[in-house]
């Protein structure tokens, strides 16, 4: 088992370090930089390789990699160009929103999917599991983008919910009730846009786990025994079917962290996801770098969660 964890801890290690370096790289490579878009083309050539001096842009690529790596080392990330303070400090503030989304959309996700699963998949005729395991289809057929735009239209259209942000100007006035009231209502939408597919993801997974626990030998002889099918159902089958669900939790929980930015974006929710896509417009590679790292430590760490909690259920995995 200790070999395993050991494994996983430097694959952890090492996704982390080719996707930042991958970010920083390629950022640079890209056409253009922060000092041409800073000046524009009207500034003059001289005047954009001034600003590219000054802010060190003009050193070789190799020696820029090399510094970066020697400041990661150590936790330095660098100082972001775009807001021209440390990155590390500009992650911590934006990770905290990110969390807050992830862990609304899980919960939403798990309350609305595992429950439908467990149904449809103990129910496999009716009306109504058809009308959920369609309903599930559509949540999952559908990207990010699109359910976040409809949610964001349905929202002009009712008055319902904001249409973006996680904060009112007004909301530190009444107090933290208050605080965490508008907290709230800013984040229905880019919570729902978020929950909708991974709660027909848990669906679809639950169902066809469930399905094959009450298929089961041991389900089948406590029916036979005249155990009530609901107690079978919710009491043991439901534990039985619950291991494929755990194994992918872990990837789920860094997924959502790391891979927000569509929804953060249109809902104008101050995350990760957008701090990484304003990094990106404006060339800001080592603000880049930092989001991408922060993003794949989120799903290593995920990936780690998922492959102990396998590990755990099943001895097997911790032996290979």
């Amino acid at each position: 088992m200790s070999r395993y964890i050991a494994r996983r801890l430097l694959f952890a290690a090492l996704l982390v370090a080719v996707s930042s370096s991958a970010a920083l790289v390629l950022t640079r490579l890209a056409p253009g930089d922060f000092a041409s878009g800073l000046i524009g083309t009207s500034g003059g050539f001289e005047a954009v390789a001034r600003e590219r001096e000054r802010l060190g842009l003009d050193r070789p690529i190799a020696v820029q990699y090399v510094e970066w790596l020697r400041g990661a080392v150590r936790l330095d990330l660098g100082t972001s160009l775009l807001y021209r303070r440390p990155v590390t400090e500009l992650l911590g503030q934006r990770l905290a929103n990110t969390a807050i989304l992830a862990v609304a959309a899980l919960l939403l996700a798990t309350l609305a999917g595992l429950p439908a699963g467990v149904f449809t998949g103990s129910r496999q005729r009716g009306v109504l599991p058809g009308v959920v395991r369609l309903l599930s289809l559509v949540f999952l057929s559908l990207p990010p983008l699109v359910t976040s735009l409809v949610l964001v239209l349905l929202a002009a259209r009712t008055g319902w919910f904001p249409l973006g942000g996680m904060q009112s100007s007004s909301s530190e006035i009444g107090g933290a009730l208050s605080w965490l009231t508008d907290l709230g209502h800013h984040l229905v939408l880019p919570a729902l846009a978020l929950a909708l597919p991974l709660a027909a993801t848990l669906e679809r997974l639950q169902s066809q786990a469930m399905a094959d626990a009450v298929s089961q030998p041991f389900t089948l002889a406590a029916l036979a025994r005249g155990v009530p099918r609901s107690r079978v159902v919710w009491r043991h089958a439901l534990r039985a079917s619950l291991t494929p669900v755990v194994s992918v939790y872990g990837y789920v929980i860094g997924g959502l962290l790391s891979g927000s930015l569509i929804v953060e974006v249109v809902t104008a929710w101050p995350g990760l996801g957008r701090l990484m896509y304003e990094a990106i417009r404006a060339r800001d590679l080592y603000l880049v770098a930092g989001c991408a790292a922060a993003g794949s430590l989120f799903l290593a760490a995920g990936s780690l969660a998922s492959d102990l909690a396998l590990a755990w259920t099943d001895p097997r995995v911790g032996r290979a």
